[in-house]
């Protein structure tokens, strides 16, 4: 006869595993003898190498009973059944992997393959990287939203990207993620973005500017994790309002404000003479 010690070990089992299938109804707990042990004997064994077979593979202690009651045919039965699960368990395993190996590849995770090719395209050019991350995250939203738009909305992206003055307010733009809210230069920032839009606008139409048409909340959504991580940004887009321009994620032409000439001669502390 064995102690609960000798039980477990013969097992592979701790002796708390061994109490705890006691507690659960898995494992007859045996009288105690004279000395006040409790002793078990071979069959224990064997019926406490099943419990832990059946428990190290997923099966539920729950589940375990039943498997221990189940004549040959039931426990052939419920094996397959269990089988069939694990199997199904490790494909979502493996899914998982591979989503973590793309988490690993960075922008690849959650990004269509075109939007990946954009930014690194924005990278080549220079951006700082700042910029970048709040491209991406806008990105996320949007493809999730319209993955059926992505396409055309990045070959718009790649051909307004020829554009050497847009590349430069990229560039300008990096550089203003330093600036204060208060610092001129933005103004004047301000006022070469207003011109190249307008320009755009002028040229190839207001919907080549812009024309993800989603819905106001996701623009608010996308406009507050712009605004969040470049706080520059959200004066930026002050500024812009006054010279006929507004918006981040969505870009809509405006009335400027009245007094726009002396509004900027304040935001510069200068007035700028432009062709």
């Amino acid at each position: 006869m064995l102690t609960i010690g000798e039980l477990a070990s013969y097992a592979g089992v701790t002796v708390r595993a061994v109490r705890h299938y006691h507690a659960k109804g898995l494992l007859p707990e045996p009288e105690r003898d004279h000395s006040g042990y409790r002793r078990y004997d071979a069959g224990a064994v064997v019926e406490l190498i099943k419990i832990r077979t059946l428990a190290e593979a997923g099966v539920p202690l729950a589940r375990v009973r039943e498997l221990l009651q189940a004549d040959q045919e039931q426990f052939t039965a419920a094996v397959a059944d269990i089988d069939a699960r694990l199997r199904a368990e490790i494909r979502q395993r493996q899914r998982s992997r591979e989503r973590i190996a793309r988490l690993a590849a960075g922008d690849n995770l959650v990004l269509p393959p075109e939007v990946v090719e954009f930014l690194d395209r924005l990278r080549a050019l220079g951006v700082d990287e700042r910029i970048i991350e709040v491209e991406r995250d806008g990105w996320i939203p949007l493809a999730a939203h319209s993955p059926e738009r992505v396409p055309e909305w990045t070959a718009r992206k790649r051909e307004q990207l020829a554009d050497p003055r847009l590349i430069e307010f990229y560039l300008t733009l990096g550089q203003a993620l330093d600036w204060t809210a208060d610092d001129p230069r933005l103004a004047e920032l301000a006022d070469d973005l207003a011109a190249h839009l307008t320009r755009m606008a002028d040229e190839q139409g207001e919907d080549y500017v812009d024309d993800t048409d989603i819905e106001a909340p996701l623009v608010a959504l996308m406009d507050t994790l712009a605004f969040d991580a470049l706080p520059p940004a959200r004066r930026l887009i002050e500024l812009l309002k006054k010279r006929g321009w507004t918006g981040w994620t969505r870009l809509e032409r405006v009335e400027p404000a009245p007094g726009t000439t002396e509004t900027r001669q304040e935001d510069t502390g200068t007035r700028r003479s432009r062709p």
